[in-house]
């Protein structure tokens, strides 16, 4: 995978080579870990001694994302803006790429977060990948041009920093934030249950162990807050929301909370059937489409029923490779194909938005 920038800056290629410890770096000890909020059960994988623990922090600290941010930020600056919505608990900045080319008229905007779950690393994967192809293909690709030039993209890599980070260094299937409640052992909230929209009902836990703990409030996590007071500041002129998760091979619209249509219904599932059509052609990966609650599971609290009850018309959640077969551990092999497939199909979501379809 080559990133815009010099051949000094491909450290920034980050998730493929991280990927390679799961080959190299043998576990202390596992055992198996099954939710049904989490897709099929899987080998839930820590470092036994302080030697392997760092060898996983070498490994990932080497590939800072943040760093490949401000090397785009500093090469690109008339495509590429960066800037911080907040902080997360543990005090890591919450940082966006804001892409597009530079035009004083109004435009629309696209807004896509990645990694809002710590273990789902094929996703903060292709936040990087949309990057990359954008700034690389911008000028040679018309499509791509055509939506520098029409709308503003605000890219969250990692939404969830605190619990990606844990993942790299402790628990490789940690998918909570890193949250701390006094009362409580257990660490972190669902970021993902943490939305004000029919918050902590069904699909959602209250008791802080389990992996869909709503938290003790809405909007309770930083890195929650952070995002939702951005969108809700932006909201009149960003129209659509993509969020990437792993893995069920689905694209999900709302709602997730409840076994309704939304209001333009037609517009959503239009979209997405084409989007998912267009993914098919590339390598044949079937996606299944549809509403959250019918498609996947019902859930409550979720960033996508909450950005499009808050005005946002164009919501969707991806669930990117693969089905079960590797599940969590997609391997290095499937990064670009994964990556290759899904571009395709926001690149059609987005074209979709521009014939402003209500």
């Amino acid at each position: 995978m080559k990133f815009p920038g010099k051949p000094s800056s491909q450290t920034a290629a980050l998730l493929p080579l991280c990927w390679l410890f799961l080959k190299i770096l043998q576990p202390g000890h596992s055992h198996l870990y099954s939710n049904r909020y989490a897709g099929d059960k899987v080998i839930r994988l820590v470092p036994n001694t302080k030697e392997e623990a760092y060898t996983l922090k070498k490994i990932c600290h080497q590939l800072k994302i943040q760093n490949w941010m401000h090397h785009l930020n500093n090469t690109h600056s008339g495509l590429v803006h960066m800037f911080s919505i907040g902080k997360s608990y543990e005090g890591r900045s919450l940082f966006v790429l804001k892409l597009g080319r530079r035009s004083r008229a109004y435009k629309r905007a696209v807004w896509i977060d990645c990694g809002i779950h710590a273990r789902e690393w094929i996703s903060p994967a292709f936040c990087q990948w949309f990057v990359k192809e954008a700034l690389l293909t911008y000028r040679s690709d018309p499509t791509m041009r055509k939506m520098m030039n029409h709308l503003y993209f605000y890219i969250m890599p990692v939404l969830n920093v605190d619990g990606y980070h844990f993942s790299w260094t402790n628990d490789r299937f940690w998918r909570k934030t890193r949250s701390r409640r006094s009362k409580f052992p257990c660490r972190g909230v669902d970021a993902n249950r943490n939305w004000k929209v029919k918050w902590c009902d069904e699909g959602a836990s209250m008791h802080p162990c389990d992996d869909t703990y709503c938290g003790p409030f809405p909007e309770s996590e930083p890195e929650v807050k952070a995002v939702a007071n951005f969108l809700r500041k932006h909201k009149k002129h960003i129209r659509a929301y993509l969020s990437f998760h792993a893995y069920a091979q689905m694209l999900l619209y709302p709602y997730s909370y409840k076994y309704e249509a939304i209001p333009n219904f037609n517009c959503v599932e239009s979209a997405a059937y084409k989007a998912v059509s267009v993914l098919y052609s590339v390598y044949g990966v079937l996606y299944k489409y549809g509403p959250a609650s019918s498609t996947l599971y019902v859930s409550s609290g979720s960033s996508m029923d909450w950005a499009y009850k808050n005005g946002i018309p164009y919501t969707f959640a991806f669930e990117l490779r693969d089905t079960g077969h590797f599940g969590f551990l997609l391997p290095e092999t499937l990064i670009k194909p994964t990556c290759t497939e899904t571009m395709l199909a926001v690149k059609n979501i987005t074209l979709h938005l521009l014939k402003k379809c209500p």
